[in-house]
């Protein structure tokens, strides 16, 4: 499927916002726009793991430690980043978490309701305090990292599956919202990448992708102004079998589909 390339996300985005930034692909896509010499916000709920990665930059970088479930945090932050910045260029809704979720389960109530307030709302409130200054700039982008596994419902994975499903919704939404405004809208859709988040799953993960790998491949789709991505290229043939299985054959093949675990612990 052609992608057809959003108006006006600036070939080099100078000043960029990025949540999630304390591991994963946040660390990498600030290690990409760092080395690029972008002024940089990043947001993490980790202070240690966030300022090791803003110790291994080299370039203009604001640290904010907060949850994306906090939309008055945000906006803080939102409005600290604009007053040392200016508006941002591109805003990178990355936050997100995921685990192993059975509904039988009375226990799984709590980590339905997180990771669907992070992996959503987290998208609401981390672009909303920036549309507003970046209308008035003239424009910019809002780049949001759902998922392939929003594509169908995985078994296992009710909660991860629902949140992604409905980001690349509302992500959709917002972008034909934003169309006149001049702020452009990117979908990005990762299969497996290796961050912290797959290293416990233990089933395998086609088209494995390191994560500065991944960060570089998003930061073209953003550069090259594309709407919806999914990546690798691989994951996105998949991915489009995936939306074309009929519903009998789908819940044959997922019938005896490995889950990802159901932690114990206190993981969130």
């Amino acid at each position: 499927m052609r992608v057809q390339p959003f108006p006006s996300e600036p070939a080099l985005a100078r000043r960029v916002f990025i949540t999630g930034a304390s591991s994963g692909i946040g660390a990498a896509l600030a290690r990409h726009y760092g080395v690029k010499g972008a002024q940089l916000g990043l947001a993490g709920r980790d202070r240690a793991r966030l300022d090791a990665v803003v110790a291994g930059l080299d370039c203009d970088c604001s640290a904010y430690i907060l949850d994306v479930r906090d939309a008055a945090a945000l906006q803080q932050a939102a409005q600290d980043f604009i007053d040392k910045y200016g508006p941002p260029d591109l805003v990178i809704a990355n936050a997100g978490v995921s685990r192993g979720t059975l509904t039988e389960h009375a226990e799984d109530l709590a980590a339905f309701r997180a990771i669907l307030d992070t992996n959503v709302l987290g998208l609401v409130h981390t672009f909303q305090p920036f549309i507003k200054a970046m209308k008035e700039r003239g424009g910019g982008a809002l780049a949001g990292i759902a998922s392939v596994a929003g594509l169908r419902g995985l078994p296992g994975a009710g909660a991860y599956s629902a949140s992604k499903a409905a980001a690349i919704a509302y992500l959709e939404a917002l972008r034909v919202e934003l169309a006149s405004s001049g702020i452009g809208v990117i979908t990005i859709c990762p299969g497996y990448i290796k961050t912290p988040m797959t290293d416990v799953n233990p089933y395998p993960m086609p088209f494995l992708m390191d994560a500065d790998i991944a960060a570089a491949k998003m930061a073209h789709a953003i550069e090259k102004k594309r709407r919806y991505v999914i990546l690798p290229w691989q994951m996105a043939l998949v991915g489009r079998l995936m939306k074309l299985l009929p519903a009998p054959l789908w819940d044959r093949a997922m019938k005896k589909a490995p889950h990802k675990p159901r932690p114990d612990w206190d993981w969130l």
